[in-house]
């Protein structure tokens, strides 16, 4: 049987505080768990029993105890640490922070080290404050507001075409992807291992460039494909008579994004001979609306990046390749943000003091 011991006397003004503290959710947990030990010991119980409760040891609930009963509720709060007291302050180290370096620094941005440096700190001081404000001078994010006057009735276009079709006819997207690096290893590559990944050297010899030219068929997902060696209105125009080939007797709509090519007279010429082919034009700094783009990222990261090309004829080989392997297992990439959704977010939101 535990150890019954005299209560703690408290008055009804400072239970009051001491129950306001257990109840209170902003309180630091320390403070909340040292109320709760002294309510516990004006209840007549013993401190082993009051050490289960709160989840802290005997000396523990002696040393509360004794301190309420010493200096009341202010011996509750923690007391200032000995040591030097703090000669730069947390929000001056936030505030520098957020500060441009000084010029003769030559820096773009603080690093931890030099920001203590320069304010006579620890970098580790610096290295918390940054953790507990959520600073992060070392990360840097871009961002592209379209200027495009015609922003609204190309998204919705774009948009349109891949969410609802027009029936009859197919979509697709077209774009280039210039010079494409045929690229050797120095040495040969070191294979797969148990535990041990694939190695290369991480130098190489460049053997020549290739642009590839695709068109990717939003309804299938298929790709149709043009190696040259350059990427000016002719080479554009020859693919688009080949993609047109592909689809005879349809209607052709093809997405494309602003590139000056795509827009030449000779271009402008065929197609109104053509008036069978239309061509819809993304916004400005919009080009990620191709889904053509996602094709590319793909066949870089798959066949690309990592490929040995002994010349550009390998290079396109290994293209064509993967292309035909593509088509053999293709599926459609679906589109599902709206154009509303798009153009909420692709809009600046206006101030009193926006410029446009």
């Amino acid at each position: 049987m535990p150890i019954r011991v005299a209560p703690l006397v408290i008055s009804e003004a400072d239970k009051a505080t001491l129950a306001g503290w257990v109840r209170a959710s902003t309180l630091r947990s320390g403070l909340a768990r040292r109320a709760r030990i002294v309510l516990l010991a004006s209840e007549r119980r013993s401190n082993t029993e009051i050490a289960e409760l709160v989840g802290v040891s005997r000396p523990t609930v002696l040393l509360w105890r004794g301190r309420f009963e010493t200096g009341g509720l202010t011996a509750l709060v923690d007391l200032d640490r000995p040591g030097r007291p703090r000669s730069v302050s947390h929000n001056e180290i936030v505030v520098a922070t957020l500060t441009k370096p000084p010029v003769k620094l030559g820096v773009t941005h603080w690093s931890s080290r030099l920001l203590a440096t320069e304010l006579g700190v620890s970098f580790a001081t610096v290295a918390k404050v940054w953790r507990d404000w959520d600073l992060q001078p070392w990360r840097v994010e871009t961002f592209k507001f379209s200027t495009d006057p015609e922003l609204e009735a190309k998204v919705k276009d774009v948009v349109g075409l891949y969410m609802n079709p027009p029936e009859n006819a197919i979509v697709v997207c077209i774009d280039e992807k210039t010079q494409i690096q045929a690229l050797d290893r120095t040495a040969p590559i070191l294979p797969l291992r148990p535990g041990i990944p694939e190695k290369q050297t991480h130098d190489d010899k460049r053997n020549g460039t290739t642009s590839l030219f695709a068109a990717l068929e939003v309804a299938t997902g298929k790709v149709t494909d043009a190696c040259y060696d350059r990427h000016t209105n002719v080479e554009f125009l020859h693919f688009l008579k080949l993609v047109a080939k592909a689809h005879p007797r349809r209607k052709l709509h093809v997405v494309c994004d602003n590139y000056a090519t795509h827009k030449h007279p000779n271009i402008v010429a065929w197609l109104q001979k053509n008036p069978r082919v239309t061509l819809h034009f993304t916004p400005t700094s919009g080009s990620w609306m191709n889904m053509v783009e996602i094709f590319f990222g793909i066949i870089t990261r798959q066949a690309i990046r990592r490929g040995t090309f002994h010349s550009v004829p390998d290079l396109k080989a290994a293209i064509r390749a993967f292309i035909d392997g593509w088509n053999d297992r293709c599926e459609p990439f679906i589109w599902t943000k709206d154009a509303e959704t798009i153009l909420a977010k692709a809009k600046r939101k206006s101030t009193s003091n926006t410029r446009r």
